[in-house]
């Protein structure tokens, strides 16, 4: 009787041993699976960003540009893709921000709240920005965790928008953010005076040269 219980035991044993070998294993087949985030990803992503872009424009259901531009569109003017410019920011969030009227390039005004500012170095150099949040705009599908980074640097008025531009980015999970300005764009009001665009603000202005996304407008009609 005590042989059996003794054999039982070297059973239940030799079971768990092998349970614990298969869980183990599956859990590094899983930590191999995980995605790595290489330049070539990065590279093909802002390529993917660029052509994305220009579907938009094309499209005369989704193009900001009015019919005498958008029939004669080839593309937009885009800086060559530079992971130099994409950076790993730290984000410090400030749930004590009260909303603001952030002026436009209309009468109109937009209601926004600091959800946090970011820091980063870019080319030897240390930079600050504010992200924005909007109360109402998280409301709807799609935007709830949805920010908003407007920006000025030294080639406004040059090579891109005199008034700056803009970048769309999601909440993340952790205190860092990554800010690709391959994906920096013109606001709207850029290519068709019917829009109302948000004015960038004094303190999101970068003492650099950003030679990355997307350049100033020349419109052209057949």
């Amino acid at each position: 009787m005590v042989f059996r219980d003794e054999y039982a035991l070297l059973i239940v044993l030799f079971l768990m041993v092998i349970v614990g070998c298969r869980e183990e294993k599956r859990y590094h087949d899983k930590v191999q699976r995980q995605k790595v985030d290489t330049p070539s990803d990065a590279l093909q992503e802002i390529l993917d960003f660029q052509a994305g872009l220009n579907r938009e424009f094309r499209d005369p259901e989704t193009s900001p540009l009015p019919d005498r531009y958008r029939k004669s569109f080839e593309g937009l003017d885009f800086f060559a893709p530079d992971t130099a410019y994409r950076v790993r920011a730290r984000l410090v969030r400030t749930p004590e921000a009260l909303p603001f009227l952030m002026p436009t390039t209309t009468d109109r005004t937009s209601k926004e709240v600091v959800y946090g500012i970011v820091t980063f170095s870019l080319h030897g150099k240390n930079h600050r920005l504010e992200i924005y949040q909007n109360p109402e705009l998280i409301l709807e599908d799609g935007y709830a965790d949805y920010l908003f980074l407007p920006f000025t640097d030294r080639t406004n008025g040059d090579q891109t928008y005199m008034g700056g531009r803009y970048l769309d980015l999601r909440i993340p999970k952790s205190d860092t953010i990554v800010l690709d300005f391959n994906k920096a764009y013109n606001p709207y009001c850029v290519y068709n005076k019917k829009y109302s665009c948000p004015l960038v603000h004094g303190v999101n202005a970068l003492g650099a040269r950003i030679l990355a996304g997307v350049k100033d407008f020349e419109p052209k009609t057949k």
